[in-house]
């Protein structure tokens, strides 16, 4: 019966997710505004503006992955704490199957009914109700979440389960482990969010630049605007502008 549950489940693929409402509409209205930016400093030109609009596709699929990655990791610290719950209802002598049960209303109280762990919290009680198999369904949020450490304690689980390990001491030191990579990855956002700050003033000063001396000296960059030439150079700009984005981004993205 888990197995039919399972393909019939309405469960989210957490790489497949994208943001919705409100989310999606600042999206979309930040890269309108970035557009008409661009137009204005670059080209003072409505057709740029148009021309650059279907740029908005890379930048929705940026700011889509953004938003998988950035729940993803909402998603392993409410799984860290739903271990503990769970690892206290095991300690109080409930069966792993009710602690999993009993630890949905203390996850609603810590992070909200419609918080990513309580939908699927209540999809695995609902499924355990119905005497699915606990393994099969933290197998499948394993699958579905692309997180590593997700995907580890479930295969650990279930190894546990067969041979009648100590799963609460398990569910702590997973918890524990799941802590520390938590930890290490805010010093490590800590220790680079000054040149983060430091990028993202850099992105903004030669736009800065530009608008301050057009509005101090009427005309000065007249010559680089509705001509041949001056479109190149001012392509030839961009184009620089965003490879150099581009590396320093690039540079200060680090994989965990």
């Amino acid at each position: 019966m888990g197995s039919s549950a399972r393909k019939n489940s309405v469960q989210p693929d957490y790489n497949e997710t994208r943001p919705k409402g409100s989310e999606l509409c600042i999206s979309v209205i930040s890269w309108l505004m970035q557009d008409a930016i661009i137009s204005y400093v670059f080209y003072r030109s409505v057709l740029a503006f148009v021309l650059v609009i279907p740029g908005i596709v890379p930048w929705l699929r940026y700011k889509t992955a953004q938003y998988r990655s950035s729940r993803k990791e909402k998603l392993k610290l409410q799984f860290r704490e739903m271990m503990l719950a769970v690892t206290a209802g095991l300690e109080a002598g409930y069966s792993v199957e009710n602690a999993f049960i009993r630890a949905y209303p203390d996850m609603c109280l810590l992070y909200g009914s419609d918080s990513d762990m309580c939908e699927e919290l209540k999809w695995i009680s609902r499924d355990l109700k119905n005497n699915a198999n606990l393994e099969e369904l933290l197998s499948d949020l394993a699958s579905r979440s692309h997180v590593a450490e997700i995907r580890d304690f479930a295969d650990v689980f279930s190894i546990a389960k067969r041979s009648g390990g100590d799963l609460p001491a398990i569910l702590r030191d997973t918890a524990s482990l799941i802590g520390e990579k938590i930890e290490v990855r805010r010093e490590i956002t800590t220790l680079i969010s000054a040149k983060k700050m430091e990028q993202t003033i850099m992105n903004i000063v030669p736009f800065g630049i530009i608008i301050y001396i057009d509005a101090t000296s009427p005309g000065f960059f007249d010559p680089l605007y509705h001509n041949p030439f001056g479109v190149i150079m001012m392509s030839v700009m961009l184009t620089v502008y965003v490879l150099a984005y581009l590396l320093a981004s690039k540079i200060l993205k680090i994989e965990y």
